[in-house]
């Protein structure tokens, strides 16, 4: 059965309850429906609570090149997976451009001048990794917000020779020494996720990494945090001995959330190409001259359709808004008096799927 995220009247955390009794609560007075910057539904008490929490509730970690799973569970339900759409790609494009450009101004500028410090000494994280982890690091402390967790479960790559081996191997401790400074934080390795979810029963999609479904990587996540919840333990009776497994998670349906970084441009002076006249036009940034940000999720209006969507761009001569869908492709341009604000941008982008079990 779904749950409902619970918060004290000072903000605090507290079990999930059940969508019946949270509407109770709502009509009694006692509590106010809210939601996260990740879209999440929850509400939050109008009264104090002396409320201890009785169980454990395990957040597991799937990170990945291009796609990240995460899951959050207790022993008696799940109660939210998501599956997040890394920006690798986007900032190694991005940083590659930045280079070229920078590689040519110098050598226009002073090709003669030598460098003035060892700018590649391996100690930094590239920033396209680095993206990819601060984006399931901003994930979970929203998370932290509406649920009580009290574990993080991260799955590592172990592999042979260097340790630039893989993109996802790059960065992998500085992630997890972050983590282990806001949460207990234990690791697994990729086959004992394998084994927990055969344990399980949860069904792995293989051969399409980058479908948009539960069963690419969220469910890692669900078998990372139900790895902290149950184990694989030897017994010994009268009667003979050998292994079973001991502790109690039950996997139920959860609501599924798509999560990624809207595309966004720095300020720029002007766009790198000079169009006809050699006049460039300005590029980059995240304001508008009408009031909204890049990113604000609007409700617009046109022809009498009404859609929801994210702000991605204007137009001044013809005094219009693009507005974006939750992959950031575009719907329409809308006029500024038919588009009503209806939250402030917070650099994500949020699809929520039906409720699945997985």
């Amino acid at each position: 059965m779904l749950r409902v995220p619970v918060v004290s009247k000072k903000g605090k955390p507290l079990s999930p309850t059940t969508p019946a009794k949270a509407r109770k609560l709502i009509k009694g007075g006692i509590a106010k429906p809210q939601r996260d910057k990740l879209g999440n539904f929850y509400i939050q008490l109008t009264e104090p609570t002396g409320e201890k929490i009785p169980h454990e509730t395990m957040v597991g970690i799937d990170p990945g090149k291009l796609y990240s799973g995460m899951a959050v569970q207790t022993p008696k339900s799940t109660l939210w997976i998501g599956h997040l759409i890394l920006p690798f790609p986007e900032v190694k494009k991005a940083m590659k451009s930045r280079a070229q450009l920078r590689r040519a101004r110098r050598y226009r500028k002073t090709p003669q001048r030598k460098i003035r410090f060892l700018h590649r000494t391996g100690h930094k994280i590239p920033p396209s990794i680095k993206a990819n982890r601060e984006l399931e690091y901003r994930v979970l402390k929203e998370l932290l917000k509406i649920y009580p967790i009290t574990k993080v479960v991260y799955e590592v790559i172990k592999a042979s020779g260097s340790k630039s081996f893989s993109p996802v191997m790059v960065g992998q401790n500085w992630q997890i020494s972050r983590l282990a400074k806001i949460l207990p934080t234990e690791t697994r390795e990729g086959w004992q996720t394998s084994v927990i979810r055969k344990h399980l029963s949860l069904a792995k999609e293989k051969h399409d990494k980058g479908k948009i479904i539960p069963a690419t990587h969220a469910v890692d996540g669900v078998a990372l945090a139900a790895s902290a919840l149950i184990r694989y333990e030897y017994f010994e009776t009268k009667h003979g001995h050998g292994h079973t497994w001991r502790g109690e998670c039950k996997i139920t349906e959860a609501p599924f959330s798509v999560i990624q970084r809207p595309k966004l441009f720095r300020r720029k002076l002007h766009v790198e190409n000079p169009a006809k006249g050699g006049i460039r036009k300005r590029h980059g940034g995240t304001i508008t001259p009408y009031g909204f940000r890049k990113g604000d999720y609007v409700e617009a209006e046109k022809a009498g359709r009404i859609v929801c969507g994210y702000i991605s761009g204007f137009s001044e001569a013809n005094k219009v808004v693009s507005v974006a869908d939750s992959s950031w492709r575009r719907i329409g341009q809308f006029t500024v008096s038919k588009i009503r604000l209806l939250r402030r941008s917070s650099r994500l982008l949020i699809e929520h799927r039906p409720c699945v079990n997985i």
